[in-house]
């Protein structure tokens, strides 16, 4: 009897919701839910978004083809929230991620919890053009890092990204730009963050990261934040240029890829710490709907490999090195999209890792735009002393 009084409390309300619906004037891609308070007191906006992937890999050596491997998964699977509380000045963006991907890396330094938090952030203009950042979120890094997984023109970031970038973590930024003359503009951006990345919940294990920012843009900005989406989508009607430079320091870094990687622990359950600095140049260039993107990464550290209190290697080894990526596109009036890129990845011998060289060809078609839109690639990459692998992606994308 109860399981019947609980059935129709549930049709009734799914009734009562469907009465109660309103015609919004929102749109798709804008957001599923856009509210703002009555006095204007506070805003939210919210945009579920996910992505969906296959994967197919290839390995050979000479005219012998290795078996292939399949792949199907919900790469990206994600709730994002963002708006205004109190005044427009005080901002916030809360993103949390679901897919397994985003949530694994449960360890005893995050109470062996799914990290489902990816952004929680304050940014607080509280003078002039000055912004205040605090919580965690994307540190200011390789271009690339920073532009949203679902603002990509290939189906993944590149291998300099997977190898070299900063990704997210806990701390404060502070961010400043100035307007020098009609159209130059130079954006400031420094940070000091935990230096273990996001979700770390039991306090600091080694020293502390220090990040720093500084992007040139001499024809003015682009439209609609294109600096930090790739593909010229907008057809800028002038050519529009970003120059620019990141200098990372990870103060007793505890972790093989600073703030990434794993941990290095030592026989006695300690970690080993080491200094470990990252720098990255990175330029942005859209006109007309032709687009390049370009960036350079190197990694140093003051002793890459992990030793016991003896001098016995651990066997963990900071991934020191260089690489560089340039990718290049043209989008047609159709909305199709060819984009070419090329990737090397140069480990210092200590690294002990083989070098890699990739090139990689990608289609899209964008049906609102970045919102709505499949892609594909096919790689080809080459490792020195290791097969050759090709690989071949297919991907969807939906953002509300």
């Amino acid at each position: 009897m109860k399981l019947k009084t609980l059935a129709l409390l549930a049709v009734l309300s799914i009734c009562n919701f469907a009465n109660a619906q309103e015609i919004s004037d929102t749109k798709f891609g804008k957001g599923l839910l856009n509210f703002t308070a009555k006095d204007s007191s506070f805003s939210v906006k919210f945009a579920p978004r996910f992505q969906v992937r296959t994967n197919a890999m290839w390995d050979h050596d000479g005219d012998q083809y290795g078996k292939a491997e399949y792949n199907f998964l919900v790469r990206r699977a994600r709730l994002k929230f963002d708006g205004y509380a109190f005044s427009p000045k005080l901002k916030y963006k809360i993103e949390l991620g679901l897919s397994n991907r985003d949530i694994s890396g449960a360890n005893q330094f995050n109470r062996n919890t799914p990290r489902y938090i990816l952004d929680a952030v304050i940014m607080w203009n509280f003078y002039e053009n000055f912004e205040l950042w605090v919580g965690q979120t994307k540190l200011p890094g390789n271009i690339e890092r920073v532009v949203s997984s679902g603002n990509l023109q290939f189906i993944d970031r590149s291998l300099l990204n997977s190898r070299f970038n900063i990704d997210r973590d806990m701390g404060f930024q502070l961010r400043h730009k100035t307007q020098a003359g009609d159209k130059f503009l130079i954006r400031e951006k420094i940070a000091v963050s935990q230096g273990e990345g996001r979700n770390i919940t039991e306090g600091n294990l080694g020293g502390l990261q220090y990040t720093g920012r500084i992007e040139l843009l001499p024809f003015g900005t682009f439209e609609s934040k294109g600096d930090y989406s790739q593909s010229d989508l907008k057809r800028e009607a002038t050519p529009k240029l970003m120059l620019s430079a990141t200098y990372d320091f990870n103060q007793d870094a505890v972790k093989t890829r600073s703030n990434l990687g794993s941990y290095m622990f030592l026989s006695d359950g300690s970690l080993y710490e080491t200094d470990i600095t990252t720098v990255f140049v990175d330029a942005m260039f859209k006109y007309r709907g032709f687009s390049v993107m370009a960036e350079y990464a190197d990694r140093d550290a003051d002793n890459p490999v992990a030793v016991e209190a003896d001098g016995t290697a651990t066997g963990d080894i900071v991934t020191v090195g260089n690489s560089f990526n340039i990718q290049g596109s043209y989008l047609f009036k159709s909305n199709y999209e060819i984009t070419g890129r090329y990737t090397t990845v140069n480990y210092d011998a200590i690294a002990g890792r083989a070098d890699e060289d990739q090139y990689t060809l990608g289609f899209s078609k964008y049906i609102v735009g970045h919102k709505l839109k499949v892609q594909s690639d096919i790689s080809y990459t080459e490792r020195a002393g290791e097969p050759r692998n090709i690989m071949f992606r297919m991907g969807f994308d939906l953002h509300f």
